[in-house]
C-alpha cells in the first residue's frame, strides 16, 4: 500500500512538473507478451504514466470482408516516458502482459534516443501511408527539407525518380517502419 501511494504520488507530481523537467525524462522500451501492448498499455495508463504505444493501420480480411485496423507499429513494444527508481519499476513491472523493461535491471535501463521517438511522432502526424520493413543498420542516412516530415531523419531505400521510402530504426528494438516520401524533398544527413 505504502508503494503504491509512493507511486500515485509521483505521477501527481510528474503532471505538475515543468516542461524543462519533463523533457529530461528518458523513454523506455516495454516488451510485452504477444498481442498484450494495449492490455499494458491501459493499466500503467490508469496508474498515472506517460506512455507511448504508436499504430498504424493495415487491411485485414475477415469473413471474406476486407477492412482497415490499428495495430502497433511495433508488435510487442509500447514507450515509458519517465524517471524510474526501484518502486517505480516494480509498480510498472507488476502490469500483467508485461514481460520486461528493456535494459539490465532498474538501475541500468537501456533509453531509446529522443530523436527516435520524436521521428516517429512525426510520421504518425504526417498521415501517410506507413509500411512495417526489416530492420536496418547501414544505408544512405537522409534528412526531410521540408513537408509534414521536415526535420526528420532515416535510411532512403527505393530511391527512384520521385519516391523512396524513408526507413526509421529504433534500434534498441531492432525494427523499423517505413514511409513513402518525395525524393526531391530529402538532403543527405
Amino acid at each position: 500500500m505504502i508503494k503504491r501511494m509512493k507511486v500515485e504520488a509521483w505521477a501527481e507530481q510528474r503532471a505538475g512538473l515543468p516542461a524543462a523537467v519533463a523533457a529530461a525524462c528518458p523513454w523506455y522500451a516495454l516488451h510485452t507478451r504477444s498481442h498484450c501492448e494495449q492490455l499494458v498499455y491501459e493499466q500503467l495508463a490508469a496508474k498515472g504514466f506517460h506512455l507511448f504505444l504508436p499504430r498504424m493501420q493495415v487491411w485485414s480480411q475477415r469473413a471474406g470482408v476486407r477492412h482497415r485496423i490499428a495495430v502497433p507499429m511495433f508488435p510487442g513494444y509500447l514507450f515509458l516516458h519517465s524517471l524510474v527508481d526501484s518502486a517505480i519499476y516494480l509498480e510498472v513491472h507488476k502490469a500483467r502482459g508485461l514481460v520486461r523493461i528493456l535494459g539490465q535491471g532498474w538501475d541500468r535501463l537501456a533509453a531509446v534516443p529522443e530523436e527516435e521517438i520524436l521521428a516517429i511522432h512525426a510520421v504518425l502526424r504526417s498521415k501517410l501511408p506507413i509500411h512495417p520493413h526489416p530492420y536496418l543498420r547501414e544505408g544512405q542516412r537522409v534528412r526531410i527539407r521540408r513537408g509534414p516530415l521536415s526535420g526528420v531523419e532515416g535510411i532512403l531505400m527505393d530511391g527512384k525518380a520521385h519516391k523512396g521510402r524513408l526507413v526509421l530504426s529504433v534500434e534498441l528494438l531492432q525494427q523499423s517502419v517505413a514511409v513513402e516520401v518525395d525524393c526531391t524533398d530529402v538532403e543527405k544527413a
